[in-house]
């Protein structure tokens, strides 16, 4: 009996369900676009973000002080703490691997060079190096991962050839020495023996020291400097989550508990204490111009898709609390009735409870689907990728739907509970 009362009410009175229905329908679907774009738009953004560049900085923990002049670091090749090359594949073995999307030695060396007639640093490094990974696989990796701003007229030098990029402030004090195409010398010292030539294959902008310097293979300045198979600094490009107060916790102060939770987080400061486990001996920093920056946009942007979210869903709560409002006051005299012929409280409740729940489940359903779509419509518009369906959602979306869906019609249905059966059905 009270199945057919309320699908004989749907029949009855289908303009004001199917008006709550579309208010649940709109609600939904901008609340699942932005719920799912909230929870790939972390993920998106950290990958976009890493076109700025590295975001970890790896260097000795015993090092020296580098002493520049004029853009030259004077200190001896001899002096200070070095890194091993042959330690860089334990980076994809940490437990966020995954999350290294890239990283570079760098080996900084004063040497005579021909074309300036002077000493000038030359700054070893990879381009795109293959990297042997302890589990037997390899990975590609190099200034085009962790320094992609860098813009190169002409081409990037081979890193298994004798070939060398100029900065372009440099290229530009010697014009005719320094060219695309042209060869120069580089040695040690100018009373050096060991004279390596070097085809100029590109002229470099960096906005950075490296304007003024040249860049060569790292084994060649390995080889100048007498340091085979090590380096100096090492830039990584991991993708992390914002740092909140927890990620910025001692591990040492934390519980067993606490400490899985922080380990298995990918903070840039649990990155950075995987790579301190794998490479002892180093000092791992943030380079926080770029972590900071990513950190605070990562976190407002998710800030307002979490305030769209609950916009959306108070609209939809305060459409649906009028048109139910309307409903209550049309349908009096068959709330009169029921009330005359013996019918609860309870059971006027429980029936238009049974409608706004059956408006809550079909609207959540269509909500969420024509919302997958709208997301998927961000993804590809902001991102450049389709956001994909998250059917996880799918309960929480309809758990929200059925809760706006009583939480609006909670007022109207309280109204007509409290109409008394007489005056109704005296018309009055």
């Amino acid at each position: 009996m009270f199945a057919r009362i309320v699908g004989q009410s749907f029949a009855r009175n289908p303009r004001r369900k199917l008006l709550t229905m579309a208010a649940l329908v709109l609600g939904i679907t901008v609340a699942t676009a932005t719920l799912t774009v909230a929870l790939e738009v972390g993920d998106r953004m950290a990958r976009e973000f890493r076109s700025l560049g590295a975001n970890l900085l790896v260097t000795p923990e015993s090092d020296t002080l580098p002493l520049e002049i004029g853009g030259v670091d004077y200190r001896p090749v001899d002096e200070g703490a070095y890194l091993q090359e042959a330690d860089l594949g334990k980076l994809k073995t940490i437990f966020w691997r995954h999350n290294i999307l890239g990283f570079t030695p760098f080996l900084d060396v004063p040497a005579y060079v021909s074309a300036t007639g002077g000493a000038t640093t030359l700054i070893g490094t990879w381009y795109d190096h293959e990297v042997a990974v302890p589990d037997g696989t390899t990975f590609k990796t190099g200034v085009s991962a962790t320094h992609p701003w860098w813009k190169i007229q002409g081409r990037w030098f081979s890193d298994a050839a004798n070939e060398c990029v100029v900065g372009a402030s440099l290229a530009a004090k010697y014009p005719g020495a320094i060219a695309i195409g042209k060869t120069i010398y580089v040695a040690q010292t100018e009373k050096s023996s060991d004279i390596r030539p070097l085809v100029v294959t590109g002229i470099v902008s960096t906005g950075d020291a490296e304007d003024n310097a040249i860049l060569v293979p790292l084994s060649v300045a390995q080889g100048i400097s007498n340091h085979p198979g090590q380096f100096r600094q090492l830039f990584v490009s991991a993708l992390t989550k914002p740092a909140d107060a927890f990620a910025e916790r001692d591990p040492k102060s934390l519980t067993p508990t606490e400490y899985d939770r922080w380990f298995c987080s990918p903070y840039i400061s649990s990155i950075s204490y995987q790579i301190k486990q794998v490479i002892p001996g180093v000092d791992v920093r943030a380079i926080r111009r770029v972590a900071e920056t990513e950190g605070r946009i990562l976190s407002r942007v998710s800030t307002l898709l979490w305030i769209v979210t609950l916009a959306a869903l108070i609209a939809a709560g305060l459409a649906v609390a009028a048109t139910s409002a309307a409903a209550v006051l049309e349908r009096r005299v068959e709330i009169g009735v029921m009330k005359a012929i013996g019918a609860t409280n309870t059971s006027v409740t429980a029936l238009f409870l049974t409608e706004h729940l059956t408006l809550a489940l079909i609207g959540g359903a269509i909500g969420f689907f024509l919302g997958a779509g709208l997301a998927r419509f961000l993804g590809a518009s902001v991102f450049g990728t389709p956001a994909s369906p998250r059917f996880i959602l799918l309960p929480v979306v309809l758990g929200l739907a059925i809760l706006v869906a009583l939480i609006g019609g909670l007022i109207p249905l309280r109204r007509a509970a409290r109409f008394d059966p007489a005056p109704i059905l005296r018309g009055e």
